[in-house]
């Protein structure tokens, strides 16, 4: 495993894939299966990610995950941090009392949720998915936190869509991205 973080870096740019023209021509899909294929990848981002938090946000209490494949980044770095994970999803996935916050798609709506008891008021979150397009996913679940009335210390992707301004929804949140485009 590379030990430091430019090698870590270039290891998770290796495997990352373009597909032209997917999920409709004119977009260029970027493919994250490759790093979850791959264990020294996938470490490499939990590092990276487990690196900038403890500088940056060492008071977090929980990490917040994005249906879906925040799912798969978050838990692995709630564990290395020892802190606990929550799941953002799609309404009508959880069980229980929930939270939800509608938001708008490129072609509709959608809407987030969350149980109304997994964040407590005041508790510091910080959010995760694996890719920042348009923002609108991340916003959403920035939303659905301050109704828990949580502090989000922050966002956290792994790709990070510049052309298409994502960061500018979030703020004044600050994001934090692995890899550009």
């Amino acid at each position: 495993m590379a030990a430091d973080p430019q090698s870590k870096l270039q290891l998770v740019q290796r495997h990352i894939r373009a597909f032209p023209d997917f999920p409709k021509k004119g977009i260029l899909f970027r493919d994250i299966c490759p790093i979850l294929k791959d264990p020294a990848a996938l470490t490499a981002v939990i590092d990276l990610f487990e690196e900038h938090v403890r500088k940056s946000h060492p008071e977090v209490d929980l990490i917040v995950g994005l249906d879906a494949r925040g799912f798969l980044f978050g838990p692995l770095l709630a564990q290395r941090l020892g802190v606990g994970f929550v799941l953002v999803r799609k309404k009508g996935k959880l069980p229980g009392a929930t939270v939800s916050v509608a938001y708008d798609l490129e072609y509709g709506k959608a809407e987030a949720e969350v149980q109304d008891d997994a964040v407590s008021p005041g508790q510091k979150v910080l959010l995760i998915d694996d890719l920042l397009a348009t923002g609108g996913t991340l916003y959403a679940a920035c939303e659905l936190m301050k109704q828990q009335q949580a502090q989000i210390v922050g966002c956290m992707v792994v790709i990070e869509l510049l052309e298409l301004n994502g960061s500018d929804k979030l703020k004044p949140h600050s994001l934090f991205s692995l890899v550009q485009y």
